[in-house]
């Protein structure tokens, strides 16, 4: 069952400038949350609730919806950057931290489907870059003859999953996404986020 929009949380006192960066990386882990729950068109005031911050903290750093969104991008992308980076890192580490977030971050589903989409919009661009970024990320670790070595299988494999990864609870689409990969005869390691 999905979380209320609006839970009675309590709002800490505001401290200025000092907390900034603490404040923008609340309110992307808010974004995200409240994403995954609700979709992209939750309203902006959950997710500064859930980050414990006004409305005002929040346009401070993301002037519109848009910018939330890419923000929570970024971020996602980042992350999945850093698990390909990290010392031993396999390929199926790597597709676990992105199966991570194609369940926890509707924001991201988006993005991986950016390929087939029309138009020449800036987000459009920005968002092939971003998975562009992703694929490069996975193709770091993926073994030479890997089924999904082709061209463009491991981003296509990437876009079925992240088709496959719905649901009204995280466990759901967790399930999901592990039985799509299982489908399409790919190891994917433990589901969660890079922690360094």
């Amino acid at each position: 069952m999905t979380q209320p929009l609006m839970p009675a949380e309590r709002r800490p006192a505001n401290h200025g400038p000092k907390v900034a960066a603490r404040n923008r990386d609340a309110l992307i882990v808010a974004a995200r949350e409240i994403y995954a729950d609700h979709g992209l068109d939750a309203p902006l005031s959950a997710i500064a609730r859930r980050a414990g911050v006004g409305q005002g903290v929040l346009y401070r750093h993301f002037p519109d919806r848009a910018a939330v969104a890419i923000a929570v991008l970024e971020e996602n992308v980042r992350q999945v950057e850093q698990a390909a980076a990290a010392e031993g890192a396999l390929f199926a580490d790597v597709l676990g931290v992105l199966t991570w977030h194609l369940t926890e971050s509707a924001a991201f589903l988006g993005l991986l489907h950016t390929n087939g989409a029309t138009g020449h919009s800036e987000a459009l661009a920005h968002a092939l870059v971003l998975s562009g970024r992703v694929e490069s990320a996975l193709r770091q670790h993926l073994p030479a003859g890997h089924r999904l070595a082709t061209a463009n299988d491991l981003m296509l494999a990437v876009a079925m999953v992240s088709g496959a990864t719905s649901g009204p609870a995280r466990e759901v689409r967790e399930r999901r996404a592990k039985a799509a990969w299982r489908l399409l005869g790919v190891e994917v390691g433990p589901v969660r986020p890079f922690e360094g």
